[in-house]
């Protein structure tokens, strides 16, 4: 990639119902910001699978992603992820093979091995059993997420063995193109399968769990080739606020790093106003705690991002912005990437500068 082409960036989005707000504004936000991605240049955009939380309405991706891809021109739109613990890997087939074939060369399929909810939530949304009754197998377990992967691939033309159930079952008649399938994760084990299975991996750096760089490196090192891809490819996500200052950076971001806290507590806080997150009894151990956010102006945040694809090695960086305010989102966006070409446009022109002149030689010709 030249210097003139910056790293691409995605949008990873969750459809955030802010404190006093409802579903369906948050869905509408949603749309909303996928059209501004869509027009401000950024690759993807991503929903996640949540269940059973009072701010989250991104509970099924495959519908939030047709309604977002009828919307928008050209930004690819995926899954980020898919919970495939949840669902039977036929049905999310099914549904992918469908929206690839509505929106060819625009769909991600993001796979993840978690729930996405807790053990009662995830038992609910899973057949088998109420979450009442106790007979339900246990949620968390994922020793068949291997093969239910393989499977999945299979059912969208991406067989890895010589039979399987894909020998019997396929997710359309007649598919021309398929998603691209990524493999999520947040620690080492789906690194190295990803790796094994030759498939982009997509990190969930935006978490600020850590074990980013170790994770990244446990990929390339048991990456194999595959019939999709060649040579290792990494996406990693980040949380971001960006505003004209940094001082408005940081107050916007309250909101965001207020939940955090309470979701790495165990508590599930509404997404508040910067004052009544401010406000708030937890606030001074929420804006202690540490993390691995990009918050500030333009060119921090420039900075920050390019730190952390030196740091990754990543083929594309994908922003997560929590503010209270959808206005304050698209405005994150806009500044983002306006500085993030700027950034390119100045590299290219410094390695151009750098160039030796070519002087004048007078050549004989016999």
């Amino acid at each position: 990639m030249s210097a003139a082409e910056p790293l691409p960036l995605g949008v990873l989005d969750l459809a955030t119902v802010s404190h006093g707000a409802t579903s369906a504004q948050a869905l509408a936000e949603t749309a909303e910001l996928a059209r501004a991605a869509d027009r401000l240049g950024y690759r993807r955009f991503w929903v996640a699978e949540h269940h059973n939380m009072d701010t989250v309405a991104s509970t099924s991706p495959a519908v939030l992603i047709a309604h977002l891809a009828a919307q928008t021109a050209q930004i690819k739109l995926g899954s980020g992820g898919v919970m495939l613990p949840n669902h039977s890997p036929a049905v999310i087939a099914e549904q992918f093979a469908m929206l690839e074939a509505l929106h060819p060369g625009r769909i991600d399929l993001g796979i993840g091995r978690a729930p996405g909810s807790d053990r009662l939530s995830a038992a609910a949304v899973r057949s088998g059993g109420s979450p009442a009754d106790g007979a339900v197998a246990d949620p968390w377990q994922v020793d068949d997420f291997p093969s239910n992967l393989i499977d999945l691939m299979g059912y969208l033309g991406d067989a890895r063995t010589t039979d399987g159930p894909w020998s019997d079952f396929a997710a359309t008649p007649a598919a021309e193109t398929m998603p691209q399938v990524v493999l999520l994760g947040s620690s080492g084990y789906s690194a190295q399968l990803a790796g094994y299975l030759g498939l982009p991996f997509a990190f969930a750096n935006h978490f600020g769990g850590g074990g980013t760089a170790q994770a990244v490196e446990l990929y390339r090192q048991r990456f194999e080739p595959s019939a999709v891809l060649d040579e290792p490819y990494v996406i990693v996500s980040v949380a971001t606020v960006v505003a004209e200052d940094a001082e408005r950076a940081r107050y916007l971001s309250a909101p965001g790093r207020l939940r955090r806290w309470g979701i790495r507590t165990g508590r599930f806080w509404p997404l508040y106003s910067p004052e009544e997150a401010q406000a708030h009894p937890e606030w001074e151990r929420a804006a202690a705690m540490p993390g691995n956010s990009v918050v500030g102006d333009p060119d921090e945040a420039v900075a920050g991002l390019e730190q952390l694809a030196a740091e990754t090695g990543a083929a594309e960086l994908m922003v997560h912005t929590a503010t209270f305010g959808l206005p304050e989102r698209i405005e994150s966006l806009e500044l983002t990437m306006q500085a993030w070409q700027r950034r390119a446009v100045d590299a290219a022109v410094r390695d151009e500068m750098a160039e030796p002149a070519i002087s004048d030689v007078s050549v004989s010709v016999p």
